[in-house]
């Protein structure tokens, strides 16, 4: 299912919302009616979290059914949702790249992170998320999770991506993936969009023919 909400009156809905097959996450103070969107469209129950007390937890938190990578700056309290919720949880400590959101695209079956996080916090985010990893970047973007929208059923990437990238993404994640745009020809997908294998969420600015794109990419024409 597909819905078109804008929280906080920003379209950016990939930016604020984290989800995966099995779990919402949402931030404090976002409307109940969006809470009551978003779960329509994902098929799951919301559970309500902030991170360092931002409401930006799609940008600061990667996440898939096994595990959530969340900022160095996630309080305990923070944490212990994730933990309460049966995810494995780590800090991404010890770099500037600490927007986990940003700097991590995974689904459930593999993982790609900013070419310049360090190798050893690599192999923690695939332990963390029980994937392998991979460093790469999605249409020359180092900050994939900005770029693209991975599930299992297929991911959406920047519309610059190469067919050199795309098939680097094909092979990582284990799902199809094509380009597209989101609110009226931004090509920062990952910000703009949240999405599983059930549904959508992108902003209200979203055209017909680029949610035509979102659909054929994520799968949900099959």
């Amino acid at each position: 299912m597909f819905k078109r909400i804008d929280p906080f009156g920003n379209p950016n809905v990939g930016v604020y919302v984290r989800v995966t097959d099995t779990h919402l996450f949402v931030p404090r103070g976002i409307t109940e009616q969006n809470v009551r969107d978003v779960e329509e469209a994902f098929g799951l129950e919301a559970t309500t979290v902030s991170i360092g007390g931002s409401p930006l937890v799609g940008s600061l938190v990667a996440a898939n059914r096994h595990g959530a990578v969340a900022a160095d700056f996630a309080t305990d309290a923070e944490v212990q949702v994730f933990r309460d919720a049966g995810l494995q949880v780590m800090r991404l400590a010890h770099t500037r790249l600490n927007a986990a959101g940003n700097n991590v695209l995974a689904n459930d079956k593999g993982c790609i992170v900013h070419p310049d996080l360090a190798a050893a916090t690599a192999q923690a985010i695939g332990e963390v998320l029980q994937v392998p990893v991979q460093r790469g970047r999605v249409a020359g973007i180092p900050t994939v999770g900005t770029a693209a929208v991975a599930t299992g059923r297929g991911v959406l990437c920047h519309p610059l991506t190469t067919d050199e990238e795309l098939s680097f993404i094909k092979k990582s994640l284990h799902a199809p993936a094509r380009i597209g745009t989101v609110n009226h020809g931004h090509g920062l997908v990952g910000a703009g969009l949240a999405a599983n294998a059930a549904g959508a969420v992108c902003g209200s600015r979203t055209t017909g023919i680029e949610l035509g794109r979102i659909e054929e990419a994520l799968g949900f024409l099959e």
